[in-house]
């Protein structure tokens, strides 16, 4: 009955784009830099961090809009 709940959104970003989306809605002009060999991340590649099972929820909600909100 408890248990993880996926709920991605519907937009499919890679981490350093979504660090951009987010700084720029929150008007911060610090620039993101990619280091493909930094951290736990750096060992996941292509799709590894989607939700893609079946039974992920899928909110309505865009990343941009969310962070407008």
């Amino acid at each position: 009955m408890h248990g993880v709940r996926d709920v991605p959104g519907p937009d499919v970003l890679p981490l350093d784009e979504l660090g951009r989306i987010t700084l720029a809605a929150r008007g911060d002009s610090r620039t993101v830099v990619t280091d493909a060999s930094a951290g736990p991340f750096a060992a996941a590649s292509g799709d590894a961090l989607i939700a893609t099972t079946d039974s992920a929820h899928i909110a309505a909600v865009h990343c941009r809009t969310w962070l407008d909100g």
